[in-house]
């Protein structure tokens, strides 16, 4: 563990001033304090996030098919999530008589930790990091696998057929998308020679080319790689087959109600966090912010900064999902196996020639670094145009009140 984790820290004042040398007193304060800092994570952070987000997806929704959207619990409808998760709390819990109960009670449970436990090595900031571990990425890798036996557990459990399908669907999917998403992050991991999340960002610096997405043409598809693979391991659109509505029901949770029903689309609604976070932290310089802020300041703007570029990717992310059309599961296997993974190796194998043969300080990589950020908002302004001329021709009214 490095020295970022200010829990660790915390942790390691405290039995320093308590005069404790014993290790098996050790393990349990580190246990105890770990347990507890998480707990803080979940209450003052993770769930409301994942209710806001829930909110936020709701009146873009709204938006995108000329709706209202949530408007009437709270101001604009701003504390709907709150009561959509009381109403699931105080909802039966149901178990159904051929399941298996104590799977089925377990599966959820499993789904929402293998969330929970990527927001140990999450940074928010230069110092606010629960643990900045030297393995940070391959953690972030290993801990997310407990989604993946949760959703499989939950459609087994479940003894319905829908469910099972479900679970099957996700199994393949999440196991597939793995390896393109692991390979664009080994990528970053080789040119920052680091799998520490605080070293990747210290790698990079606050102009947008000097991120890893515009540092070299590798890491630019990487990026794409990357999003495109973490979406499928979440199950958002136009991957989300293992709860397809038109065709399962409701897939892996159909059996579920009450809390357990609440917890995976708790876990869902923070993924979209988790996996915007991941590449913040890895392709969009995380929480770097410009020199020129106030030393006072910077604790609070690298937050911000941070909280800012994973928001911006959230919204692309809900954006994806209320525009493009659910694909098949063949498709969605061919995208993976035809595509993802071997553009994913000739990324890693770019990558690797670049680090060993172009100096960072050479003229080429700062130019390389320019002309792709010239590019990306050449085509940023094309879009914007395109948008504009297509809001002209059609006489549209459009309203940047987003409480209207």
């Amino acid at each position: 563990m490095t020295d970022g984790g200010f829990v660790r820290q915390f942790l390691d004042g405290l039995l320093k001033q308590w005069g404790v040398t014993n290790d098996l007193v050790t393990v349990l304060v580190y246990g105890a304090g770990m347990l507890l800092f998480a707990t803080i994570v979940l209450l003052l952070w993770v769930a409301p996030l994942a209710g806001f987000t829930s909110y936020f997806e709701r009146r873009i929704a709204a938006r995108m098919q000329s709706r209202v959207g949530p408007n009437r619990v709270g101001p604009h409808g701003i504390l709907q999530w709150i009561a959509d998760g009381l109403k699931c709390l105080l909802k039966e819990d149901l178990i159904p008589r051929e399941a298996d109960a104590k799977l089925f009670k377990v599966a959820p449970y499993l789904v929402f930790f293998g969330m929970l436990g990527t927001f140990i090595v999450l940074p928010f900031s230069e110092w606010l990091v629960i643990a900045d571990l030297d393995i940070g990425v391959f953690f972030l890798m290993a801990v997310t696998a407990f989604v993946a036996v949760g959703i499989i557990i939950a459609g087994w459990s479940s003894n319905n057929k829908w469910a099972l399908l479900g679970g099957m669907r996700s199994a393949a999917q999440i196991v597939s998308y793995e390896i393109p998403s692991g390979l664009a992050l080994l990528a970053v991991v080789l040119t920052a020679g680091t799998l520490s999340t605080q070293g990747i960002i210290r790698d990079q610096g606050w102009a947008p080319w000097q991120w890893n997405m515009f540092r070299t043409p590798f890491l630019f598809t990487a990026f794409f790689v990357y999003f495109i693979s973490a979406l499928a391991e979440i199950n958002r659109a136009p991957f989300d087959l293992p709860e397809a509505e038109s065709e399962l029901v409701a897939g892996y949770n159909t059996e579920y109600s009450g809390m357990r029903f609440a917890l995976f689309f708790l876990a869902e609604w923070a993924d979209c966090y988790v996996i915007s976070a991941v590449a913040t932290m890895a392709f969009l310089g995380g929480w770097q912010i410009p020199p020129i802020v106030p030393e006072a300041a910077r604790p609070l703007v690298q937050v911000l900064a941070f909280v800012a570029k994973s928001f911006f990717l959230i919204f692309v992310v809900i954006w994806v999902r209320w525009t493009l059309p659910r694909i098949r599961v063949d498709q969605m296997m061919e995208l993976c196996w035809k595509y993802l993974v071997p553009i994913g190796f000739v990324n890693l194998l770019g990558t690797a020639a670049w680090v060993a043969f172009v100096p960072p300080n050479l003229g080429l990589a700062t130019a390389t670094s320019i002309t792709l950020c010239v590019l990306a908002a050449a085509v940023v302004l094309y879009f914007v145009a395109r948008v504009r001329y297509n809001l002209r021709a059609t006489n549209a009214e459009v309203s940047l009140n987003p409480f209207v």
